[in-house]
């Protein structure tokens, strides 16, 4: 008897498309507020243009380094709290995004998280969302679980479509039975490595790109959830 076909699997940017925000810059403003975060910088990274990708990689390895000393459990526990504030927004998430997910769950689907968030951030949504499994940077850490400041790589631009691929040749999955959600320029590799790409929200420039290649948009306005 020949083996089933792989689930399909739905691979969903985070920030902007589905939490309305930029998670790394919120959760800092939390942190730093926090009594955990000691006698750590209280700026974030400054934001620059997208369309400069080594800069932006560059960025988020500079925020990385500011929790250079935490231990890994007590950022987790941070970004589980702060996670569990932030979802009692009235708009804290992309609502289509949101569906969007809830549809691929009630089809059965795998559903991946894929983002240049930190993990434990990461892991707090999937958790909420009913997500299968996440893909972030990782955090490198002591052997008694304190974190060094160093990532692998961030998860921005090419490294989303090389996680996406390294997914699906894990589960024997089909790139083009897959989806892929996201709103950023950066968002593109991983929007081109599946068969049916959507763009949520939107820059103007990738929201040109699926308009040019026919890929389905929706909307980026925020809400509660349900």
């Amino acid at each position: 008897m020949s083996a089933s076909p792989p689930v399909p699997v739905a691979f969903f940017d985070v920030d902007e498309t589905l939490l309305a925000t930029k998670s790394l810059l919120d959760f800092w403003d939390f942190w730093t507020a926090s009594e955990e975060a000691g006698p750590l910088p209280a700026t974030p990274p400054a934001p620059r243009p997208a369309r400069v990708p080594a800069d932006r990689a560059r960025l988020n390895r500079d925020y990385y380094r500011r929790y250079t000393g935490v231990p890994l459990r007590t950022l987790r526990t941070a970004a589980h709290r702060w996670y569990a504030s932030y979802r009692r927004g009235e708009r804290a998430f992309v609502t289509a995004g949101l569906d969007a997910l809830a549809r691929h769950r009630a089809l059965g689907h795998e559903v991946v998280l894929v983002s240049g968030s930190l993990r434990p951030v990461v892991d707090a949504v999937a958790a909420d969302l009913g997500a299968t499994a996440v893909r972030c940077a990782a955090q490198a850490v002591t052997a008694d679980g304190v974190l060094t400041g160093d990532i692998d790589r961030p998860m921005i631009g090419r490294a989303k479509a090389d996680a996406v691929e390294a997914f699906l040749a894990e589960r024997g999955g089909r790139a083009a039975d897959c989806h892929a959600y996201g709103d950023h320029d950066s968002d593109l590799p991983m929007l081109r490595a599946v068969g049916h790409p959507v763009v949520v929200g939107g820059s103007p420039a990738l929201r040109d790109e699926a308009a040019r290649l026919g890929w389905p948009t929706l909307s980026g306005a925020r809400g509660k959830r349900s």
